[in-house]
């Protein structure tokens, strides 16, 4: 799976949980059953499941009678700490190397290093804001007037077609 969809798996994973109430190892979801919801592999879920459980945001069990829960409540779990349990960052790229002997290929390579820190600190700042509770509400304050980014209205129309 690549870095840029581990954040939103993860998240999805998450929000699921706490819609179906897996709060105990009574009522986990298999991994089967979150990988239909995304819809990905059932793999894909474990290998974010395993960075969820690492961060302490939830529980695993393995084998046939497995699954996750949550160990938190869905209110009390921000967006920013999902990016980090899977290692996430608002990834833009990374700076060119610059030529040598060029003294804007030396120099750019540090500034563009620092305008992504920058951008990765917005991210997380703004993320901080969000929890997996406002993901699941139609109308969540933390989220109003916020409007779909433009690379993002074909998946949603996608499943959209797929639901109706």
């Amino acid at each position: 799976m690549s870095d840029s969809q581990r954040f939103p798996v993860a998240a999805h994973a998450l929000a699921y949980l706490a819609h179906k109430g897996a709060f105990d190892a009574s009522r986990a979801a298999p991994s089967a059953i979150l990988a239909a919801s995304v819809p990905t592999n059932p793999v894909v879920i474990r290998r974010v499941t395993a960075l969820l459980a690492k961060a302490a945001l939830i529980a695993t069990r393995p084998g046939a009678s497995g699954g996750s829960w949550l160990l938190r409540q869905p209110e009390d779990i921000r967006l920013d700490e999902v990016l980090k349990a899977v290692n996430g960052c608002a990834h833009l790229g990374s700076p060119p190397a610059g030529a040598k002997g060029c003294p804007v290929g030396q120099h750019i390579p540090r500034q563009v290093g620092k305008v992504l820190t920058l951008a990765d600190q917005a991210a997380s700042d703004a993320l901080a804001k969000i929890t997996i509770a406002d993901l699941l509400a139609e109308n969540a304050p933390a989220l109003a007037g916020v409007q779909i980014h433009g690379s993002c209205s074909e998946a949603i129309r996608a499943a959209e077609t797929v639901a109706a």
